[in-house]
């Protein structure tokens, strides 16, 4: 596709750098039932729902939970959390030159409130004129529904969006949704050497 008719962005890992502050409510979130995370094993499921990380941890370590409670105790301590939010630089820098020249829209796998919480951080949140979350009655990733929900909201064909993703689950996502795909681990590693969680995550490189 040499020109695209919108954008469409991942947003924790591919706009916002949050991935500390999320560790740090995992961590927060899972400490009180008994169950661990690693942060290498974090990394690894980058792109995961919230709801399905608490299930497959509970089901590993043998831990009989309520996966809602769960789930919601750790999007409240992200939105509580002190840790630093931040902007993947070379994306913002994207959006910024296509800002008011293409539709741009938000397909994450997290809820809308979370996404929003970071977008404003980092001063972007009024560029994007849809988003489509977990709130949303979607499959999560790797299924297309976020990115095909996030088109329609945009009004564009999904074969006719880009997509800029951080993992694989999300890439494979976007990709069954149909779009032209951009992953942003290449374009950090192009840039700078390796991406921010690249440095963080022990199982890298």
């Amino acid at each position: 596709m040499t020109r695209p008719d919108a954008l469409v962005f991942d947003c924790d890992g591919t706009l916002v750098d949050s991935m500390p502050a999320h560790y740090r409510a995992w961590c927060e979130a899972l400490a009180p039932v008994g169950l661990t995370l690693e942060e290498r094993r974090f990394y690894a499921l980058g792109g995961v729902s919230t709801r399905a990380i608490v299930e497959l941890l509970a089901r590993e370590q043998g831990v009989s939970i309520d996966v809602d409670a769960i789930a919601r105790a750790r999007d409240e301590a992200f939105f509580r959390s002190s840790a630093p939010v931040t902007a993947v630089a070379p994306v913002v820098e994207i959006a910024r030159a296509h800002r008011g020249v293409l539709p741009m829209g938000i397909a994450t796998g997290g809820v809308r409130r979370q996404a929003e919480t970071g977008l404003r951080a980092i001063g972007v949140l009024s560029w994007f004129s849809a988003m489509a979350s977990a709130d949303d009655d979607v499959r999560p990733k790797p299924a297309p529904d976020v990115f095909e929900l996030a088109a329609a909201r945009l009004g564009v064909d999904p074969r006719r969006c880009r997509a800029y993703e951080d993992t694989d689950v999300g890439l494979a996502a976007a990709q069954a949704a149909g779009m032209d795909v951009v992953d942003i681990r290449r374009l950090l590693d192009d840039r700078a050497g390796g991406s921010p969680s690249d440095r963080r995550n022990p199982a890298a490189g």
